[in-house]
């Protein structure tokens, strides 16, 4: 008899907690509407990134070096002549090389050596920028590497395609949420993600020493500074 009313005592006590748990209000769930947002700002580049410099062969590594160094000093004291500050360039490459000869069935001959200096120079006015490339090439330089843009107030620039792109995402949410006809809530999530940005594009070439009235002309074109963020508002039907 104990036993029985222990087990009606039971089924009763789960009859009871799973009427309690039917009873509790449910929650409703939220509604969010996420979107991203692209933005972009234009700028003219301001400074120019140009890596210039000698090659020299003999047969001996000690003459390489020797002749290399020579030119390079010239090639020095043009880069200052043109005002450029000392922290504005520095050595960026020295190598010397062995040079040898690959015949046809027979082990390869040494014939020399190559020493290759490198100097990478940022200057800062654009529109001279043609003239000390044909200095520079003048003093001795046999060897222009590339040549690159870039913008010095590229951080402002960010932050206004930043602000675009924040703007963009909200025009779309706006958009979305009276399109669907629900009311826009707050915003509950910003992500800056990794946007694509323009190309710099370096071109190299070999650097010849030329009779020409004019200098070199240099394009240097405009460069886009993107963002793109995700964001999360909140809707209410």
């Amino acid at each position: 008899m104990r036993l029985s009313h222990l087990v009606l005592a039971a089924a009763a006590a789960g009859v009871l907690a799973t009427g309690a748990a039917r009873a509790e209000p449910r929650g409703e769930r939220p509604f969010h509407l996420t979107l991203t947002g692209e933005g972009v700002a234009t700028a003219a580049p301001d400074v120019a990134i140009i890596t210039t410099g000698v090659v020299t062969r003999a047969p001996n590594a000690g003459d390489a070096l020797r002749a290399n160094a020579e030119a390079m000093t010239k090639v020095f004291a043009t880069i200052r002549d043109a005002k450029i500050a000392d922290r504005d360039f520095g050595t960026s490459g020295l190598t010397v090389q062995p040079q040898y000869d690959y015949g046809d069935g027979r082990p390869p001959v040494l014939t020399g050596y190559e020493v290759r200096n490198a100097v990478t120079i940022r200057a800062r006015d654009i529109d001279k920028l043609g003239g000390l490339l044909d200095s520079i090439v003048a003093s001795g330089s046999n060897q222009i590497e590339g040549l690159a843009f870039e913008v010095s107030d590229r951080d402002a620039k960010m932050d206004e395609a930043r602000r675009a792109a924040v703007a963009d995402a909200k025009r779309k949410a706006e958009l979305y949420a009276t399109s669907a006809g629900v009311t826009l809530g707050k915003v509950e999530f910003i992500q800056e993600n990794d946007a694509p940005q323009g190309i710099v594009r370096p071109y190299a070439m070999r650097a010849a020493a030329k009779d020409a009235a004019a200098p070199t002309p240099i394009a240097r074109g405009e460069q886009d500074i993107r963002a793109e963020v995700t964001m999360r508002w909140s809707i209410q039907p």
